[in-house]
């Protein structure tokens, strides 16, 4: 877009803005202000009058919406109103609602929420329509939405301003419904099962229960540090100290970590505690709730989540960590017996450990590094090592391992569950070694919380639990490709450096300057020129294309490394690896329509095929090199060809 252009887009959104504000003072000087208007009583939705025409038509109905397109036509006109359950059309005739009304009504607004009153019928091209017999504007849009056809598609806007993603995007809206759904069925499930749903502490002295930072406060009435909980389970089980035999809750947990594709600092956490059962019984419990689940909400046991077909209906698998790594890494670490051995088997396999780690941690590496990356359809992965499982009862006949599982679809952690331990002698001694993990620069490990303990001491019966995160539980269920997605209000880095809630700007919303940013260039380094030619035929054999990015991650156990999964418009996803983590965030580049060559050899990284190289603009700047990803317009769809 030229500047000319561009100056003249500005200048004209600015006029428009300040006509709708003129409108309003019209209005409030004619004494018609809508903001002094406190109700409408609504008697329908649009999708009840659609549902239900043969029963309402020629009746009168009132409902309410945004307006979403207008046609004005002489002495009748049309208009698409939109609500929480769609649109439908309204036919305004001059005749029917009066003269002055209808004047009224040619001013108004896309984005302009108004009352309508009026007789269901069907328009001749078979439209279900509403024949309005007034018209009440309830609030003056002073802001312009989107334009309808290209809708609101940049990532970083929609999540910032979920307000206007949820008027733009219907899909998002069902996704936020279908959430809700999620969470109800939940709780009808377990409440059919006699659990009891119950609150705990979000603001705790000790942040225990997982392996995980705590985010830090300070409580000013009594002048004390507290945390925010990373996790439910301690306070749940005192429960079951207490007698209370069967206990759940669903609640927001925090946790100190970074932002990707599947992790926000804050989420949903479900956890259950059921007395008298084991591991065994809460692998059951879990197969069942999510067959009920997805037949609850998804229509069917077998769902499909970014064209892989997951099916929910079959027994799901039930293999042991050992065993598992045995199948993929083909080692088996029974046959291991110091760590020292294991260390020497990481090294081998190229597995970055700490120093500190013992056999059971080397063992769980492993298993991430082999295992995960298989575990598509629902597989429990059982019997973890005691090293990393500082909550969980040993089993009997092997000391090492515990009675835990995770369950794990779509090669993600979806649930994580024990036979939990009642032993406060032994639970002591479990604190007593995470507290020497924490000293030895284990910043996640847990910490010793006496009143946990003396709630063990008074006597807790066996028990199993369970818990599991709602929000990539809903990813899965809404073939949402990222965290964010499913979030109503996702944690967002701020914007210009405004700390500000959700990192918006506390300031007005403005139209884009006229003037283009001027950039300093005076200190900016170039790497010198290739001085030898390539000969074009090599060149035009690199095959440079348009890529959208559909996810993006941080690589685990690398700090450079951030892994793309990009639609390259041949209908498979291409995975890339760039280490560019120190310039951008995954968050950041979700969504962005970037550029890569698609036909060079996969490369292997971290145990991860490289499947062709993101292109970027590098500089250097005061002897700090600077990385710029290459982005371009998202309006260039996926796959064009660059000449």
């Amino acid at each position: 877009m030229s500047e000319k252009n561009q100056s003249q887009n500005t200048e004209n959104l600015g006029e428009l803005l300040k006509i709708r504000r003129e409108k309003l003072a019209a209005l409030q000087e004619a004494g018609k202000n809508p903001f002094e208007i406190t109700k409408y009583d609504v008697t329908h939705h649009s999708s009840d009058v659609k549902e239900n025409f043969e029963e309402l038509e020629g009746k009168s109905v009132s409902l309410a919406g945004r307006i979403m397109s207008k046609r004005v036509m002489g002495k009748a006109s049309f208009c698409h109103i939109q609500d929480l359950k769609g649109t439908i059309q309204v036919y305004v005739a001059r005749d029917n609602i009066g003269e002055d009304s209808y004047k009224d009504f040619k001013k108004y607004d896309i984005g302009d929420i108004v009352g309508i009153s009026g007789e269901v019928f069907k328009t001749k091209t078979g439209e279900i329509s509403i024949h309005a017999t007034s018209v009440t504007l309830l609030s003056k849009s002073l802001q312009i939405l989107p334009e309808k056809y290209h809708g609101l598609t940049n990532t970083d806007t929609r999540y910032r301003q979920r307000y206007v993603d949820l008027i733009m995007n219907e899909e998002v809206k069902d996704t936020f419904v279908k959430r809700s759904k999620i969470i109800k069925e939940i709780r009808n499930f377990l409440d059919e099962r006699e659990f009891m749903e119950v609150e705990t502490p979000m603001l705790v002295a000790n942040a225990g229960g997982a392996a995980a930072r705590p985010f830090e406060t300070h409580y000013n009435a009594l002048d004390e540090d507290v945390k925010l909980r990373i996790s439910l389970e301690l306070y749940l089980k005192r429960l079951i100290v207490g007698g209370l035999e069967k206990v759940y809750e669903i609640g927001r947990v925090f946790r100190n970590e970074g932002v990707d594709t599947r992790h926000n600092p804050e989420f949903t956490l479900m956890e259950l505690y059921q007395a008298y059962t084991d591991y065994y019984g809460m692998m059951d419990l879990t197969e069942s709730m999510f067959k009920y689940l997805a037949e609850k909400v998804c229509g069917s046991s077998v769902i499909t989540y970014n064209g892989i077909e997951i099916d929910f209906g079959k027994p799901f698998e039930r293999i042991t960590m050992v065993d598992c790594i045995k199948k993929y890494a083909g080692i088996d670490f029974d046959e291991v017996k110091t760590d020292e051995e294991a260390k020497a088997l990481a090294r081998e396999k190229n597995i970055e450990f700490e120093e500190r780690h013992t056999k059971g941690d080397i063992v769980n590496l492993f298993f991430e590094e082999f295992c995960e990356k298989n575990l598509i359809q629902p597989t429990f992965v059982m019997d973890h090592p005691l090293a990393i499982s500082p909550l969980t009862k040993k089993k009997p006949d092997d000391p090492e391992k515990v009675e835990r599982f995770e369950l794990f679809i779509n090669t993600w952690e979806m649930c994580n569950a024990y036979s939990e331990l009642n032993d406060p002698i032994d639970q002591r001694e479990r604190f007593a070694k995470q507290e020497e993990a924490f000293a030895n620069g284990d910043e996640e490990a847990n910490h010793t919380d006496e009143d946990f303990l003396n709630a063990l001491s008074i006597g807790m019966p066996p028990t199993g639990g369970i818990g599991y995160g709602i929000d990539r539980l809903v990813m899965l269920l809404t073939d949402s490709p990222a965290i964010r997605d499913v979030l109503l209000f996702p944690t967002m880095k701020p914007l210009n450096g405004v700390k500000d809630e959700n990192g918006v700007s506390s300031e007005a919303v403005e139209a884009p300057k006229a003037e283009p940013e001027k950039i300093d260039f005076s200190k900016v380094e170039i790497e010198p020129l290739f001085k030898d030619f390539v000969d074009f035929e090599t060149f035009s054999k690199s095959d440079f294309r348009a890529v959208k990015v559909l996810a993006c991650e941080a690589v685990p156990k690398s700090k450079k490394l951030l892994k793309f999964t990009l639609d390259d418009g041949t209908g498979e996803n291409r995975t890339i690896l760039s280490g560019i983590h120190a310039y951008y965030e995954p968050e950041e580049l979700v969504g962005k329509t970037c550029i890569a060559i698609v036909n060079l050899p996969p490369r292997p990284m971290m145990g991860i095929d490289s499947c062709g190289m993101l292109i970027s603009a590098v500089h250097h700047e005061e002897g700090e090199e600077k990385l710029h990803l290459l982005m371009v317009d998202d309006h260039i769809p996926a796959g064009a060809k660059l000449y």
